[in-house]
């Protein structure tokens, strides 16, 4: 795993577990977004700081929800370079809150997720910096990139380094990947 991790300027760094076990099944970070639950004004909140929005998506239960909060957030750099990069908005796949979909739209966490296709847990959502016209893109277009499933903490780190560089607009993350190792 070193070298993976060092292919991507990070070396492995265990640090304690900042994730809390909430009363809804689902690991929380402190400094994960606290939201009004209204896309569109945290990604324009997210922009005007400099950076990206990720919506991870969890279900209780998940052991791969458990793995990403104990192992990938506990890793100090990777914690680190997302807190300094990234605004991560937390969701339910099954919820019931009330959300804001970027065209207004208000919906429960479980109708969002249908409506984005998401079918995996963890899921990661990233959003393009910008505000301006994700609205009218059909859902699915709206996203810049997607992690479905969980990923070990060299390529967990490197998703949130592609998304960061805009190293989608070059090619994929596969692409990414193997570049970046050579």
């Amino acid at each position: 795993m070193l070298p993976a991790a060092a292919a991507f300027g990070a070396i492995h760094t265990p640090a304690r577990a900042d994730a809390v076990l909430g009363d809804d099944g689902l690991y929380h970070q402190s400094w994960f977004l606290n939201s009004f639950l209204d896309l569109r004004e945290d990604l324009e909140s997210a922009s005007s700081e400099g950076k990206r929005l990720a919506v991870m998506w969890e279900l209780r239960g998940c052991p791969y929800c458990r793995e990403t909060h104990l192992v990938n957030f506990a890793d100090q750099a990777i914690a680190d370079y997302i807190r300094a990069n990234f605004e991560v908005l937390q969701l339910n796949l099954l919820g019931a809150r009330k959300v804001i979909d970027f065209d207004g739209r208000e919906l429960t966490e479980k109708e969002l997720a249908e409506r984005y296709a998401i079918r995996f847990t963890p899921t990661f959502q990233f959003f393009p910096p910008p505000v301006d016209g994700v609205a009218a893109k059909e859902p699915l277009a709206r996203e810049v990139a997607r992690a479905p499933g969980y990923l070990k903490p060299p390529h967990f780190l490197a998703m949130f380094r592609f998304v960061r560089d805009k190293a989608y607009e070059r090619g994929s993350f596969r692409d990414y990947l193997t570049s970046s190792k050579g």
